[in-house]
């Protein structure tokens, strides 16, 4: 694959927080009525203002920069005392032991462990089997490094409460056919949906048999709602923590999205070539913000509590106004702050339907292509928003969609 076809597949025009470009002629073609004032919002991405960091984030920080070159310029995997006390705390959440100086490093950002992730375990055609809908950079870095994509179908439109609907037959085929990596996110972004035991159970039984490895992204793994189970796969007794990488960060559930910090953390092997790719890179995540993780997992008695309890209501609200609208499918997140309904058919393109909305409604959404070729249909919605703007926003979509209905 030549440079260009492969920087080709790396769009930019709908990653959070980018400006979707658009030309007059589609503008043009694309705008029908009035448009719906409101106040913009935008759910491509989280709202930190609406949702502020975890309490004394800032000061750890500041502290950080005083300490100047001690912190700034730590080693290439992070700061040593850091990584033990980050790697003490994701023990105790995920309930298998973390070796902090080995098998754990600090990243800038989740995105920044997934890159080095993917590079460190993928060659050119290599077979991996990728989940569809996943986050959007799973299948890209796939394609970049020139591995082969198997896709594996989610069904969480038709699985029943309690079950992702990840298909388990298909990952299995995947694996037949030569998957030596299996990559997925859980809780998955975009649908909210979190994996149950017994789903966890058989994915760690058939890497197990088949020889492949894991790279899972627990990014959401914290913001789980009432009466929701979680399985870490890394803790289960069938799994060899040699084959598993597993990516965390505070960053979307805290609203530390700003200091982009993530880890990764499991796979001696894995961890090693990905400082040697970060030292080339980056160097390291940013030192000073590296100091943050220090209030990681410590947050004040009931914060975590009450963020949940707001995003709750955020997302109750948001699923009561768009199960009124005819048509249109949303099933329940179990964790995050992703909304990922199934719009009914219209007179123009989905994608389309997209642009009109930031267009006549200021608010920006995140097209269901981004995260698999078949859900067209749907579009993503971060809630972490103000909840009353966040309501009047979807409102307005809902106002959208009748003038746009087939």
């Amino acid at each position: 694959m030549s440079i260009a076809a492969k920087f080709s597949r790396l769009g930019t025009d709908n990653a959070p927080g980018q400006e979707v470009r658009q030309g007059s002629a589609d503008i043009l073609t694309l705008l029908r009525g009035e448009p719906l004032p409101g106040v913009p919002v935008d759910f491509s991405h989280g709202d930190v203002d609406a949702h502020e960091p975890t309490p004394g984030s800032f000061e750890v920080f500041s502290a950080g920069v005083a300490l100047g070159g001690r912190q700034a310029y730590t080693e290439y995997r992070g700061d040593g005392a850091i990584r033990e006390l980050v790697g003490e705390r994701l023990a105790a959440f995920t309930g298998a032991p973390v070796d902090a100086r080995d098998g754990l490093i600090v990243t800038p950002g989740t995105q920044g462990a997934l890159f080095l992730a993917v590079a460190a375990t993928v060659s050119r055609g290599d077979k991996v089997a990728v989940v569809q809908p996943d986050y959007f950079a799973n299948r890209k870095l796939v394609e970049f490094f020139e591995g082969e994509m198997l896709p594996v179908q989610l069904r969480h439109v038709e699985a029943p409460a309690g079950r992702s609907g990840l298909d388990l037959d298909e990952l299995e085929e995947a694996f037949r056919a030569g998957a030596r990596v299996f990559l997925f996110s859980n809780p998955n972004n975009p649908t909210g949906v979190v994996y149950s035991a017994d789903e966890i159970g058989r994915i760690a039984a058939l890497a197990g048999q088949y020889g492949a490895k894991i790279i899972v992204d627990q990014l959401y793994s914290r913001l789980r709602y009432e009466g929701v189970s979680y399985t870490h796969l890394r803790a289960l007794e069938a799994v060899d923590p040699e084959t598993v990488v597993t990516i965390m960060g505070p960053s979307k559930t805290e609203s530390l999205s700003g200091y982009r910090l993530g880890v990764a953390f499991g796979s001696k092997e894995v961890i090693a070539r990905m400082e040697k790719l970060q030292a080339i890179v980056s160097l390291r995540a940013a030192g000073y913000s590296q100091a943050v993780l220090r209030t990681w997992f410590a947050e004040p008695d009931g914060w975590m509590d009450e963020r949940i309890r707001r995003h709750q209501a955020i997302r109750d609200d948001l699923l009561a106004v768009l199960r009124g609208i005819d048509g249109v499918f949303a099933r329940t997140p179990e964790a995050g702050s992703y909304l990922f309904p199934r719009l009914p058919a219209l007179a123009i393109p989905h994608a389309g339907f997209a642009k009109a909305l930031r267009l006549q409604a200021d608010v920006v959404v995140t097209p269901g292509t981004e995260f698999s070729p078949h859900a067209g249909d749907s579009v993503r919605l971060n809630f972490s928003q103000d909840h009353k703007a966040a309501v009047a926003a979807v409102e307005r979509l809902a106002l959208l969609v009748e003038r746009y209905r087939a």
